[in-house]
Parts: C-alpha cells; sequence; structure tokens
C-alpha cells in the first residue's frame, strides 16, 4: 500500500511519541513484523506500532482514534483467523511486552499483554508453580486466557479465566481502567471469556497452584482401526476420573518420529495425550487399564518436567505454516459422533493435519456459568478439525479446507456451540454461539458501556448494545 505524505507525517509523529517505535511498508522489519503464526494470513497495515509500555499503547489507540484509523491488537498473534493484523490499517503490537513476574508468597503472576505461555511456565515453575496455560507454549497467554484459556491442567485448576485476580486495561478511548471484582467489576466480568471486545489488557495477574517440577505425562497411540474402541474408553475413562487427570485425544497421520516405529510412519492413528497433576505413583496405578488398553504402537507416558510436557506439541504446529480450521464442543461422545470422527480421520488430506478433542469436567465443570463468559461447562469436549499445510503446497489448500468443512458439516448436528478461542473464518456468524443468551446479553452491555463505537472490532467481535459501531 502506499501512504500519503499527511498520514508519513503523522505516523512520524507517533513515532517520536513512543518508547517503541513505528514500522511502515519498506521498512527494513516490516514484513516479518506484519506475519503471525498462521502462514495463510497474509495482511499489509498502512503501520505497526511497536509498543514498549502501556504508555505506548495508551499514544497509539488515542492515534487511531483522532486519525480515524483502523486498528487490531497483536499480543501472541497465535489465533488462527490472525485478528491481530489487518490491511490499511494500525497494528497495536504488544508482542515485545513479555514479562511475566511471579510473586511466590501471594501465588500469582502478572503477565504483560505479549507474554506467551513459554514466559509464564518458565517463571511460574522456578517457584514449583503453575496454571492452566493451553496446549502449546508458544501460545499468547493474555489472549488465551481472555478467551476461557483451555488447557491440560484445566480439570485440575479450572480455566485460565477462573484464575484471574485483576487487569491492567487501556479502553477505547485511550484511558487506563484496572479491572477486578472489586474494581470496575462489570468490566471483570467481561473480560473473563469476552476476548479482546472490551480493551487492551497490558497486564493481567492470576492465581497459581503448586505443580512439577516433574509430573507424570505423554502420549500413548493406536492405529486407526482401534480409534473407536480408544475413544469410547476416553469417553468413560474420563467421566470418573479424578481432577488430577488431564487427557486430550489426537488423531492425525503418524509423523516420522522416533517414538513411532517405521512401519506406521504415515499411517492413521488416534493418540491419547496424558497430564497428570498428582502424585505420581497414584497416577502410574490409575493410568494402568489406559495402557493395556489394546495394541498400542508408542507408549510415551513417563515422568519429566512439567515445561517439557507443555512443550511436547510445539513442534506439530510452527510459525508460519497454513492452517484452516473449525470447531464444536460436544457432548459425552456417542457411536455416531466416534463413527463420524473415525471415518474423516480415514479421508484425512494432508500429513501436517490433526484433530485433537479436548476432554472437559473436574475443576472448570464446576464453577457456576454465570461467573464467567464461558458457558456449557457442563459439556464433554471441544473438537478442533485442524488443516495444515506448507507454504509451497497453496495449490492444494481447497482440498484440505474441502476435509475440514465436510467433518465440520456432518458433526453440526451434536454441537454444543463453540469455544470462541477457536472461531475461523467464521468468527463473524458464530460468536453468537460461543456464549448463552444470558452472557451474551452482559457482553453487549459491557461493551456499550467500555467501546460504544465497537472500535475494537478486529476480533470475534460483540457489538455494543446500542446497535452496530457509530
Amino acid at each position: 500500500m502506499t501512504i500519503s505524505s499527511a498520514q508519513a507525517r503523522t505516523l512520524e509523529a507517533l513515532d517520536a511519541s513512543l518508547k517503541g517505535d513505528v514500522l511502515v511498508p519498506g521498512a527494513p522489519e516490516y514484513d516479518a513484523a506484519r506475519r503471525v503464526w498462521n502462514g495463510e494470513v497474509d495482511r499489509h497495515p498502512a503501520a505497526i506500532a511497536r509498543c514498549q509500555g502501556v504508555a505506548d499503547v495508551m499514544s497509539a489507540v488515542r492515534h487511531a482514534r483522532e486519525h480515524h484509523l483502523p486498528a487490531s491488537v497483536r499480543g501472541g498473534g497465535h489465533a488462527v483467523a490472525g485478528h491481530a493484523v489487518l490491511d490499511d490499517g494500525l497494528v497495536i503490537d504488544l508482542s515485545g511486552m513479555t514479562g511475566a513476574r511471579v510473586d511466590p508468597i501471594a501465588r500469582t503472576v502478572s503477565l504483560e499483554g505479549g507474554a506467551l505461555n513459554s514466559h509464564m511456565d518458565r517463571e511460574s515453575q522456578a517457584f514449583g508453580l503453575a496454571m492452566t496455560g493451553g496446549f502449546v507454549s508458544h501460545t499468547g497467554a493474555v489472549g488465551l486466557a481472555l478467551g476461557g484459556g483451555i488447557g491440560h491442567l484445566m480439570r485440575k485448576f479450572g480455566l485460565a479465566i477462573d484464575a484471574m485476580r485483576e487487569a491492567d486495561v487501556v479502553t477505547a478511548d485511550g484511558s487506563f481502567l484496572r479491572a477486578s471484582r472489586e474494581e470496575n467489576p462489570d468490566l471483570f466480568w467481561a473480560l473473563r471469556g469476552g476476548g479482546g471486545n472490551f480493551g487492551i489488557v497490558t497486564s493481567l495477574t492470576l492465581d497459581l497452584e503448586p505443580l512439577g517440577p516433574e509430573i507424570l505425562a505423554g502420549l500413548i497411540a493406536w492405529p486407526a482401526d482401534q480409534a473407536a474402541a480408544v475413544l469410547s474408553f476416553m469417553r468413560d475413562f474420563v467421566a470418573d476420573a479424578p481432577d488430577d487427570l488431564g487427557l486430550m485425544a489426537n488423531l492425525r497421520l503418524a509423523p516420522p518420529l522416533p517414538l513411532f516405529p517405521a512401519e506406521v510412519h504415515g499411517t492413521p492413528i488416534i493418540a491419547l495425550v496424558i497430564t497428570w497433576a498428582g502424585d505420581i505413583e497414584a497416577g502410574k496405578e490409575f493410568l494402568r487399564p489406559l495402557r493395556e488398553l489394546g495394541t498400542p504402537v508408542a507408549d510415551g507416558i513417563t515422568i519429566k518436567p512439567y515445561v517439557a510436557h507443555q512443550k511436547m506439541l510445539d513442534a506439530a504446529v510452527p510459525h508460519g505454516r497454513h492452517y484452516y480450521w473449525k470447531s464444536h464442543r460436544l457432548g459425552a461422545l456417542n457411536s455416531e459422533m466416534i463413527d463420524i470422527i473415525c471415518t474423516h480421520l480415514e479421508e484425512i488430506s494432508s500429513p501436517l493435519s490433526s484433530v485433537p478433542i479436548f476432554c472437559f469436567g473436574g475443576a472448570m465443570s464446576r464453577v457456576p456459568e454465570g461467573e464467567t463468559a464461558f458457558p456449557h461447562r457442563d459439556a464433554a469436549h471441544d473438537i478442533n478439525i485442524v488443516a495444515s499445510w506448507l507454504p509451497e503446497q497453496a495449490r492444494e489448500a481447497d482440498r484440505h479446507r474441502a476435509w475440514v468443512r465436510g467433518f465440520f458439516d456432518d458433526l453440526a448436528p451434536y454441537s454444543r456451540g463453540v469455544y470462541v478461542n477457536f472461531t475461523s473464518d467464521d468468527a463473524q456468524q458464530r460468536v453468537r454461539q460461543a456464549y448463552s443468551d444470558t452472557q451474551w446479553s452482559r457482553l453487549q452491555a459491557a461493551k456499550a458501556v467500555y467501546d460504544p463505537t465497537n472500535f475494537f472490532d478486529h476480533n470475534a467481535n460483540i457489538p455494543p448494545a446500542t446497535g452496530p459501531a457509530a
């Protein structure tokens, strides 16, 4: 895009006002800075304000408002829809704000807006503490939490939003607020599941719990002809399991890794990823029936550092690869759902694609629904149908997307909505399905107070109760 001389002057003034800097098209670091995790996203902002603190964020918001620039907010930049960047607008980039400060006495962690799960885990585990932090260590911790925050530890400690204590927020007029149960409680409630609709969270403080440094964890895998039996077992096994058990399935083609025998490389498999957050000896005994199920092709369950387990899936979803996905929240898997899942596993279109199925229950299910903006806590699963391919395989993209859509459509009759962090190109159509009627009304009311003109609209957008943006 071409920037006018008048725009250039105003952006130079913004750059001069920041501790960070402003990148415009043609700048040496511009192309790298506009890239996000999903290589499918290729957008060209008018400028990228790389913020280094709260004052920078406030200045960037005020600049966008004054000059009528649409704006997006980048934290970890991991959302598959690429909401973090936009064409011809201003990206308010917090990716350089990665501080994570632990108070070991209060058992809290305070995260800056660009902190990743890996930053949080590194600092927290130095004190033998942890919280629910997603499934991939290079995900943005704050963005994850604002949408709800499912992860390996959710059955033990609840969702990330259940650990939220307070947030520092830059609002749509460029002012600063603190939100907690005591201070701006309506905003605090909305932030706990409503995503980035209400302001830019520059710091988030969350409770931590004792865990680690070593846990019993890993994966066990079976060939696809045993997938139906494994999914049925998983459904029953987790239903009566203690909170200490974190469990997810992952269906894909076996990667060429030493864990898997060479003869299964490239063939469909189902794996169960185990996270045991309790006594290790008790965990070994509890997991015995799982490890004796069927005829596994791999068993990697072992005692290992928690931070290593948190990074186990990182290599499967690297930055720059192309991704497309759709998702459903589901009840307990019945025979029809299992048949659909197994059929589409056999039809998987790429060796890089996968189908994670996340198991709910435990601590997260016992939080009253009205406490946060995260519905259907009594559901059993989230399923995420993820297609992935290399940048040079662009000609195959339609085939991979078709596999996702067919799988998604076949499961639609069983859907109980969607996890807002898993919305994709369907975000604006499905965001309403991410909340109950009561939650939606409360979120729209909060939006009308804190962002009445819908300035923060490059997201899974919740319009203000008064109507569309003015």
